[in-house]
């Protein structure tokens, strides 16, 4: 007698994206590289964040008056973000590429033959998570960030016009870089090719576009991953960008095709 018939049918139940979901989530949390992982993004990102809010405090007096003009003490306090998106990145990545490593992919292929429920649950998942996660770390750095600058009286409040947008925006670009390192981890199906496809995209591309000529440059940066992203984070646009929900937009976009793509690779590849 097998498995599938020992179990009564009202027993087995139905595949649905509800417990694919479900199954999902208790897969990720129960992972110690989950709660390590997003320990180091908060981290980086509250620790970074007082680390420059109060040095920058610290040095006010001598910083030269062009940066005094372009002094933006939200920013300076969510600057840890910089670093936050490597390890939540990184996460999203080994969501999907851990698996193919182990060969874990092939259960959870075999329990939703239709494949993308997978996909989109992995998505989701994580994204709630990386959501909550760095919107608490974002609010978290700029308060921090506030009280080191309150000493130099250079601090800012969450009232101010485009503050509250940037806080909560450094959450949101945050959740995205996950979701676009899920969708490059089952693409390319390896934790090293998705990391490095990651960075390059995230870091490395910004640099190249730098050798291009100005007038390209003016053109093409705008609509570059991390620039079209982090225009959200910046409280005051900066020159020759989108404006900051086009932009996130755009690096929404990214991540849909990114999806998109993954989705395609994972209907088409044997597990």
């Amino acid at each position: 007698m097998t498995t599938a018939t020992a179990i009564p049918e009202a027993e087995r139940g139905h595949v649905t994206q509800l417990r694919v979901i479900r199954s999902e989530w208790i897969k990720l949390r129960s992972l110690r590289s989950t709660l390590f992982t997003l320990l180091a993004a908060v981290v980086a990102m509250t620790g970074l964040g007082f680390l420059f809010s109060y040095f920058t405090a610290v040095r006010w007096d001598r910083l030269p008056p062009e940066e005094r003009l372009a002094f933006d003490p939200t920013l300076v306090s969510l600057r840890g973000f910089f670093l936050a998106q490597l390890a939540v990145g990184v996460l999203g990545v080994l969501v999907v590429s851990g698996e193919y490593a182990t060969g874990m992919i092939r259960a959870s292929l075999s329990a939703v033959p239709r494949r993308l429920p997978v996909l989109w649950a992995k998505a989701l998942v994580y994204a709630a998570l990386a959501w909550v996660a760095m919107t608490t770390a974002a609010l978290g750095a700029f308060l921090l960030g506030q009280f080191a600058l309150s000493g130099a009286h250079r601090g800012t409040s969450l009232s101010s016009p485009g503050v509250l947008r940037a806080v909560l925006g450094a959450g949101l670009y945050l959740t995205v870089v996950g979701v676009i390192g899920v969708a490059l981890g089952a693409l390319i199906r390896s934790t090293a090719g998705g990391i490095a496809t990651l960075f390059g995209l995230l870091l490395v591309l910004p640099l190249l576009a730098q050798a291009l000529p100005s007038s390209w440059l003016d053109t093409i940066n705008p609509y570059l991953p991390s620039t079209a992203g982090q225009g959200l984070v910046h409280v005051q646009q900066q020159p020759h960008t989108l404006a900051p929900w086009t932009g996130f937009a755009v690096f929404c976009l990214y991540a849909l095709l990114a999806l998109a793509g993954a989705g395609v690779a994972l209907r088409r590849r044997d597990a």
